[in-house]
């Protein structure tokens, strides 16, 4: 049996409001730090991104790093730091990475910031947009860096829904403002497979794919690229079809319903939860294209 990619569309109302309140609140922002899902730097990035902010600096800021492959991370930050004024592989949630967080920010608002010198306005707050799509860390990031959890935070899209600053710290006496705005996507995935790669990170509604086609299209994708990670569940042969290993991970775990079938559903809701709380090992799905 052959398991397609499904065509995923989710944009529901109030991300387009999250636009137009992105776009009104570009004036009061002197640069933009773009969180990605570091398993997925090119499927978490936002296409609209880039003309909704046009020339304002931009940061990028690979979260869940911890999680990625780091090898391919590397070359992730090497191909973004040619394209953003600063490029980061992070972790939000300990913190790990962002110590260097401030100085790339100096480095990213140095225009920004002589000019308010010269303008005598030296100690005048540099303010920063944080965005991304759902569930890439936001709120994580702006908890880490305010020093308290002032961001909800939960492990599922669409938490935040109106924009809210934040302080956070201070560069050379500069005091430092965040701008957290709610995670948006965008109308329409051209390719399948971004909308694919993004359901099984948790950044689209589950409600959106049913979990066990988005199970068995995993097991196809793991099975191809990272067939060591489906040995956490002592499978016997990992060349068999995806339906037949679902069914197989299912009685490893204990999963059975009446007559000892196995159950597919809860074991596909399983294996993803297992992949976004990072217990399957490190992974990217996503690679530089010099790489592919």
């Amino acid at each position: 049996m052959s398991i397609e990619r499904q065509v995923i569309g989710w944009f529901p109302g109030h991300m387009a409001k999250t636009r137009r309140l992105m776009k009104e609140s570009l004036p009061l922002i002197d640069a933009v730090v773009e969180l990605r899902d570091a398993r997925a730097p090119e499927s978490s990035r936002n296409p609209e991104l880039g003309e909704l902010i046009g020339q304002k600096p931009r940061m990028v800021l690979l979260n869940k790093a911890d999680l990625a492959d780091a090898d391919t991370t590397a070359r992730w930050l090497q191909l973004l730091r040619k394209e953003h004024a600063a490029a980061l592989a992070v972790d939000c949630r300990s913190g790990r990475g962002l110590n260097v967080f401030p100085g790339a920010v100096k480095q990213a608002c140095a225009a920004t910031i002589e000019k308010n010198t010269a303008r005598g306005m030296a100690n005048r707050p540099i303010r920063l947009m944080i965005a991304g799509i759902p569930n890439v860390g936001k709120s994580s990031l702006i908890n880490r860096l305010a020093g308290s959890s002032r961001a909800k935070v939960a492990d599922q899209p669409g938490v935040t829904r109106r924009n809210q600053w934040h302080v956070a710290g201070k560069i050379d006496g500069i005091t430092i403002e965040l701008l957290d705005t709610p995670g948006v996507l965008w109308p329409k995935f051209d390719d399948p497979a971004v909308g694919e790669t993004l359901a099984f990170l948790g950044s689209i509604k589950d409600a959106v794919i049913d979990s066990e086609t988005l199970a068995l299209r995993l097991i196809t994708v793991l099975a191809a690229g990272y067939p060591s990670l489906l040995q956490r569940y002592k499978l016997d042969d990992i060349s068999l079809p995806a339906w037949q290993l679902l069914e197989e991970i299912a009685r490893k775990r204990g999963m059975l319903l009446r007559g000892n079938e196995p159950d597919c559903e809860r074991a596909s809701i399983m294996l993803l939860d297992e992949l976004r709380g990072g217990r399957l090992g490190r992974l990217t799905f996503d690679f530089p294209a010099s790489n592919r």
